[in-house]
């Protein structure tokens, strides 16, 4: 059975690593700000360069397919590198490419910029959610889903002050770019000089496997296996159910719905408030293992985004709607998939794992932009929807059944 060892073992009081848990979830805040302030744009940046619904969709979505690509490199990098370093330089990169994007003359070019903000995206947040996962290690999910509601916050206040500066601005797309870039910046300096290295770099000593926990240590084996295998394609799914949402919900109200900039706004920000389940969602996993968690998350997100696209029609609905699905594809979905993730290796391979379902996570979500946008152009908005919504998720119930998890002493113990 595990025992309790007091916060001072690991050379941090309590207060200090709840601080230490607090800064990073804070630049998580920063990161999913600025990855969810494009979406917003995008009208304008299709207007300015004659874009197409699917290249806006494509650009949308495309710093996912950097993040998916990187994802597992970064689960190496952390073998190397520390994870503070990781997640500064990642930090870095995608501030900086945000500042350029706004230089962009183009589709290409844009979307390259765009690509690799991604990449640097997938360095930080493989690396704080290796973080919290090894020094929370008995409460992983709870840990976990914090970081999601610190995605939340981003993605609701993202896209309320991304339109304020727009407007301000006079309708221009590139003020909040430049704004949100120089932001990544100056918390990337705060984290260098602030994050402890003794919260930071717990767990790569022998025979550590999480604050609060002296779990048995599982053998290190191989850290490609079988379930690993099969909840990397239930994160591929949930990729591109999530994004295909986050892509082009926006244009969808405005093009479809004729909502104001303002109103779309709201409604795509209370995906973010959803988000905040993370922690609920990641408190009932720990208590009742996350299966039946996955199961009622999927079936939740099919119906509210099958409802978004084909019956909400005003803005109150569309703001429940949206609430509804950020709460499932977000704050239940993404924390429970990526804990499992984290549970289905050893202690020494977590890093490899987180960066695994980065990648799993975002390579769907890299096309799902582009896959949505192109089915509505060949179909309409109700049958992409269908395929992206509803029948693409099935996949991810599948493989989650198909996962064989050893008995209830792996939920303390890290064991798979």
């Amino acid at each position: 059975m595990d025992t309790v060892l007091p916060a001072r073992t690991v050379g941090l009081s309590l207060s200090a690593a709840l601080a230490m848990y607090v800064l990073i979830a804070l630049s998580y805040v920063v990161n999913s700000m600025d990855r969810s302030v494009f979406s917003n744009l995008v009208t304008a940046v299709n207007a300015e360069f004659h874009l197409s619904l699917a290249q806006g969709g494509f650009l949308t979505t495309v710093f996912a397919i950097g993040f998916g690509l990187t994802g597992i490199f970064a689960g190496f990098l952390l073998d190397r590198w520390t994870r503070k370093s990781t997640m500064v330089v990642g930090m870095v990169i995608y501030s900086v490419f945000t500042l350029v994007i706004p230089l962009a003359h183009g589709f290409w070019d844009m979307g390259t910029f765009r690509l690799i903000t991604g990449i640097g995206e997938a360095m930080q947040q493989t690396a704080i959610f290796t973080m919290a996962g090894v020094f929370f290690a008995q409460h992983r999910n709870l840990a976990i889903g914090g970081m999601n509601v610190a995605y939340g916050l981003g993605s609701f206040v993202g896209p309320l002050l991304g339109t304020q500066l727009y407007l301000a601005t006079g309708a221009s797309w590139r003020p909040p770019l430049y704004i949100f870039g120089g932001l990544g910046l100056a918390f990337a300096v705060v984290v260098m000089f602030t994050l402890s290295r003794k919260f930071s770099e717990y767990g790569k000593e022998p025979g550590r496997t999480g604050a609060g926990t002296a779990a048995p240590q599982v053998p290190a084996g191989p850290w490609l296996n079988r379930n690993l295998v099969l909840l990397s394609i239930a994160n591929v799914s949930v990729g591109l159910l999530n994004y295909g949402y986050l892509g082009l919900y926006p244009t969808f109200l405005k093009s479809v719905l004729h909502f104001s900039v303002g109103t779309a706004a709201v409604a795509q920000s209370m995906y973010g408030i959803g988000a905040f389940a993370g922690i609920v969602a990641g408190y009932l996993a720990d208590r009742f293992g996350e299966r039946p968690v996955i199961y009622v998350a999927v079936a939740g997100s099919m119906v509210s985004g099958l409802l978004m696209f084909i019956a909400a029609t005003v803005p109150w609905q569309q703001d429940l709607l949206s609430f509804l699905f950020g709460t499932f594809a977000s704050g239940f979905l993404f924390v429970n998939i990526y804990a499992m993730t984290q549970r289905s290796v050893s202690p020494d391979h977590i890093g490899k794992a987180s960066g695994i379902a980065s990648s799993a996570h975002y390579i769907g979500a890299g096309f799902a932009g582009a896959l949505f946008g192109g089915i509505v152009q060949a179909w309409s908005w109700g049958g992409a929807t269908l395929v992206q919504m509803v029948l693409l998720p099935c996949v991810a119930i599948v493989s989650v059944a198909l996962v064989r998890m050893n008995a209830p002493a792996d939920r303390r113990s890290l064991t798979a």
